[in-house]
């Protein structure tokens, strides 16, 4: 692990200065920081920063993180600036054809596609910083981990430029991101190099370095398959057991009696307030699995102190919240299927059109489950109507999809009151 870095490091560093785009970028303290790790690494390995190369007989670049507004025109006139573009092409959803928010610009020759990923890259487009690196259409070399590194515990003004400025010292880098939600930091990131050794390198001199004084863990990124193969195989073997539903009058003694019948034990905790009262769970380590399983498997729903004990396998904070979230993310998914193909979205709406007047218009095509006009709650709590005013737009679920195709073939573009409505099958948000 590398130690913080120092006064001499940065005088160091002096040999290998922060490039100029990215000093206008960065803090003078983080610029130190970089310019410290640049010069470890070029003393140690003696290399210098690597310029980044195209694939071969590839003029192709991948433009990344683009606002969904951006389209070819605006790629090709700022693309075309640095050399004659072949062409351009702006993912699209194939049935919305919404962008999904990353293109392909081709060039002539290699010689451009090279200067606009150099000079080009991180450029605000719509005030978005893109990300450009050279295409690579291989999917198994897109996916392969060697010199895939990860790094955490990232201060939150770090984005993609500054953590490419930080760790382009090291070797040509593939890819590299900050994972982000709602354009917030979440704290880590990857960057893929072309070679192992690069990787290795960045390693060895950044982990445990301190970026705007936050220390960050660098380390080889492991696929998301290898980890779950990990916590399977973690699963498998435990030996931490959870117990609660404890009667608060049961002692940690009590509880350690009741599960060293099974087998050794190394820790039992319970878990108690600030007086010192039970919270009613606890956990138990055992020093064998087989023991741990046991306990599990005979303790569970069994009576204690006229208690009904619930003892399972310890999991970590989030492993637990992971499993919250898929258990989330089914029923929803449930739920949104039993919907699928009967709920209609109905828009265009009188002011004077409430939910009962919506279920008579719409019944007349089948049984309907729920008809709902979405209201203004805020003008329902000033008081200015007891329901709140229409939004103009409403639903109206069918019990088939059969009643509901219906519907939309006969009432889209009907006059209801004095407006003609647009029906259509309600679509969810992330489709939208």
């Amino acid at each position: 692990m590398s130690a913080p870095v120092t006064t001499a490091d940065v005088q160091a560093a002096a040999a290998a200065p922060v490039a100029p785009a990215a000093a206008n970028h960065l803090s003078l303290e983080q610029q130190q920081q970089i310019a410290a790790a640049q010069a470890q690494a070029a003393q140690a390995a003696h290399f210098a920063p690597v310029p980044a190369a195209a694939p071969t007989a590839s003029a192709s670049l991948y433009i990344g993180e683009l606002d969904p507004s951006v389209n070819e025109a605006m790629l090709f006139e700022m693309f075309n600036s640095v050399g004659p573009v072949a062409s351009i092409r702006v993912c699209r959803d194939a049935v919305t054809r919404r962008s999904l928010g990353y293109a392909y610009v081709n060039f002539h020759n290699v010689a451009d596609g090279e200067r606009a990923l150099e000079t080009l890259n991180y450029t605000l487009i719509k005030n978005r910083a893109c990300r450009i690196m050279w295409s690579q259409r291989d999917p198994a070399l897109r996916k392969t981990g060697t010199g895939n590194i990860f790094i955490k515990n990232l201060d939150a003004s770090i984005d993609n430029k500054a953590l490419h400025d930080t760790f382009s010292a090291f070797g040509n880098i593939l890819s590299c991101k900050v994972a982000t939600e709602e354009g917030q930091s979440k704290g880590y990131g990857f960057v893929h190099y072309e070679t192992h050794e690069a990787a290795e390198n960045a390693i060895k001199h950044v982990n445990g370095m301190l970026l705007n004084d936050k220390k960050v863990y660098v380390g080889h990124h492991i696929a998301k398959k290898e980890r779950q193969s990990k916590v399977e195989e973690m699963k498998a073997n435990f030996t931490n057991v959870y117990i609660k539903n404890l009667d608060p009058e049961v002692t940690q003694e009590e509880v350690e009696a009741l599960f060293t019948k099974f087998g050794p034990v190394t820790s039992c905790v319970v878990s108690t307030d600030e007086n010192g009262r039970s919270k009613g769970f606890g956990f138990i380590n055992f020093e064998n699995h087989e023991d741990a399983k046991r306990a599990v498997d005979e303790l569970h729903d069994s009576e204690y102190k006229e208690k009904k004990l619930f003892v399972t396998r310890a999991q970590k904070k989030g492993e637990r919240e992971e499993e919250l979230k898929k258990q989330y993310e089914q029923q929803k998914m449930e739920k949104l299927s039993k919907y699928q193909g009967v709920n209609l979205y109905v828009k265009n709406l009188d002011d004077e059109i409430d939910d009962e007047k919506l279920r008579q218009e719409f019944s007349v095509y089948g049984v309907i489950t729920s008809a709902k006009v979405m209201r203004d709650e805020k003008t329902a709590a000033e008081g200015e109507d007891a329901k709140g005013a229409s939004k103009g737009f409403g639903f109206v679920c069918f019990s088939s999809p059969d009643e509901a195709t219906k519907a939309v073939t006969e009432m889209n573009g009907r006059m209801l009151g004095s407006k003609p409505i647009y029906v259509a099958l309600a679509q969810r948000k992330e489709v939208r």
